[in-house]
């Protein structure tokens, strides 16, 4: 026998170890699909419970805050200096009102902080009170912010949520703290009190009961909102597409196609006569298409960016020239709309489809490596926790998106409705922008999940690696004139981040406009609406960048609605003139008058 025959029967005879193959190592135990469900349907559960919050999350920051605090000793000292100042001041301030009670204050609120700006609130001891708290948020803003060796995300999370608990602890939201609820109460006998707890009912079993707000059922789709004359043309899985009638005698050549975001009615851009952007562009000489997004359900789940691409902007696209025989089309965005049709001119560039005359974003990014404080809500621990939600129903529901915009402004949607609706007693009256915003949309899971990762987490539109039809696009590859659209107040696109814009296009020129107010409000800015203001500026290939604080510091400033100076923009990039097209055509006949059927969806 050879030694190699010695080494072969050797192993043959020894006894078969509990070490698995490779192969084996990579199958997954049997047991897992059924801990990982566990899994799932824990942290959806959950989910619901924390407002899509995850508070393993918030706790690895906070832990981390902690404890580079902790390593901190001389942040530790200069805290407990700052704490020894601050009750200084306070007390010097006491001691001043106690001989001039018009003493100024020792700190004054942030601009945009309005809860204690009636006259109540100045005078003892609620002065004393709400100069106390502001000194406490001060200092907690000084405990969280620049601590040695904590990542600027992490710092910016534990900030924002500090000031969430603290706002509500606010001397405002309580009532025998707050002048004016006190007031209220002693005039009336309670009666705010008692009619608050029935307004608290009402609004909880509305919401429980999936109704909408307390005045919505005045607003009507099609009746008082939503009415500009016109009709669907096209219907598919995930769109309608509304064609307006004309109001003109004769049209500009190229048509307007609106694509709105997937999260909001499109109806915020038709809102009222007199408030609606489709209205103004229609009486304009304008030809306008609207896409009309379906609200999806649980079989919905499975729909994804492309799928979005697809049937939206490219499908409305054709449409859109095969009615009315142009062969160029002036495309608007509004929010993700902008983001989406984005997406789709770049693949349009690359594929050389130059069906685009022009391309319109309304605060819309394409960069979200400054997307503002909505970006505390995204990070691997977030996106995983909503992903499980979304599994477990199929979609993310639009409470639970409404919920997250209404933490980045609490004061103004949340708290100061508290003090207003529940202590005080009264009802704000509905408007017609407050009932669209309480008209829910769905997102499916996949295109959500999908969104988040591919944008929001890795930026891949930006960085040159989203994929269109399997292949990566680039902004850059644009080459339509570019008129970007910013609001100065918006917590949803902040304008930096939609000026980004400059950075990554090589279109011969960049029109970016910045107008007063926020996301929704600065937009639906129609000619008359008061303290409007705006400003603009084209940058043309070949004129030197000019960064945002330098461009609003140096851009004049106009009064008024942006709409007209958007409006002569589209007019200069048009071809002129020409009789208006027929609504629909042979091959898109007419399917139902607008405002159709998907927008009625609840």
């Amino acid at each position: 026998m050879t030694s190699q025959d010695r080494r072969t029967t050797s192993r043959a005879t020894e006894p078969q170890t509990c070490v698995p193959s490779p192969a084996e190592e990579e199958r997954p135990n049997p047991g897992f699909y059924s801990t990982h469900a566990l899994d799932r349907a824990f942290k959806a559960n959950l989910a619901r419970m924390t407002a899509g919050i995850t508070p393993a999350g918030l706790a690895s920051v906070y832990f981390e805050w902690l404890a580079h605090l902790a390593l901190s000793p001389g942040k530790q000292v200069e805290l407990g200096e700052k704490a020894l100042r601050k009750s200084l001041r306070l007390g010097q301030y006491v001691s001043r009102i106690a001989s001039d009670p018009e003493a100024s204050p020792c700190i004054e609120p942030m601009p945009q902080d309005r809860r204690f700006a009636g006259d109540a609130w100045q005078q003892w001891p609620y002065n004393v009170i709400y100069q106390s708290f502001l000194l406490t948020q001060q200092w907690w803003h000084n405990a969280t912010t620049e601590v040695e060796g904590l990542p600027p995300q992490r710092e910016r999370v534990v900030n924002f949520v500090t000031r969430q608990l603290l706002d509500r602890c606010s001397p405002s939201n309580v009532p025998w703290l707050n002048p004016e609820v006190t007031a209220a109460t002693l005039q009336s006998g309670g009666r705010n009190l008692v009619d608050g707890w029935q307004n608290f009912v009402e609004d909880w079993e509305r919401t429980v009961s999936g109704k909408p707000p307390v005045g919505a059922e005045r607003f009507r789709v099609g009746e008082n909102l939503a009415v500009t004359p016109g009709k669907v043309v096209y219907r598919n899985r995930l769109i309608e597409l509304i064609q307006y009638a004309p109001a003109t005698e004769q049209v500009q050549a190229e048509p307007v196609l609106i694509v709105p975001a997937w999260i909001m009615k499109y109806y915020v851009l038709d809102l009222v006569p007199g408030k609606s952007l489709v209205e103004y562009l229609v009486a304009q000489g304008h030809t306008v298409f609207m896409i009309s997004w379906r609200n999806p359900g649980s079989e919905d789940r499975d729909l994804g960016m492309e799928d979005y691409r697809r049937l939206g902007p490219m499908a409305a696209l054709e449409v859109v020239t095969a009615i009315t025989g142009q062969p160029r089309v002036h495309g608007v965005g509004y929010c993700l709309g902008g983001t989406l049709l984005a997406i789709a001119a770049a693949g349009m560039a690359r594929d050389g489809d130059e069906r685009l005359a022009s391309l319109t974003t309304l605060a819309t990014q394409v960069d979200f490596t400054e997307a503002g404080e909505l970006m505390l809500f995204i990070g691997e621990s977030e996106v995983t926790y909503l992903e499980n939600m979304m599994w477990d129903q199929g979609y993310l529901d639009g409470y639970q998106m409404a919920g997250a915009f209404q933490i980045l402004r609490s004061n103004d949607l949340v708290w100061s409705r508290v003090v207003h609706d529940y202590l005080l007693g009264k009802r704000q009256p509905m408007n017609e922008l407050m009932a669209w915003n309480a008209d829910i949309t769905r997102m499916p899971y996949r295109m959500h999940s999908e969104y988040l990762r591919r944008l929001f987490l890795d930026n891949d539109l930006a960085g040159g690696r989203y994929q269109v039809d399997h292949r990566p696009v680039a902004i850059q590859d644009i080459r339509a004139p570019l008129f970007t659209v910013g609001t100065t107040h918006d917590h949803v696109a902040p304008w930096p981040s939609a000026y980004k814009i400059h950075l990554l296009t090589d279109a011969d020129e960049v029109t970016f406009l910045l107008t007063s107010g926020g996301h929704n409000a600065g937009i639906i800015s129609e000619p008359g609406h008061p303290r409007r203001r705006f400003q603009v500026r084209t940058q043309r290939q070949g004129e030197r960048y000019l960064d945002p604080e330098t461009w609003q510091a140096t851009t004049p400033t106009q009064e008024g609605s942006w709409w007209p100076a958007w409006q002569e923009w589209l007019v200069a990039h048009s071809s002129g003139k020409t009789a208006p097209p027929p609504m629909g055509s042979e091959r898109f006949p007419p399917l139902d008058p607008a405002p159709g059927r998907y927008v009625r969806q609840a």
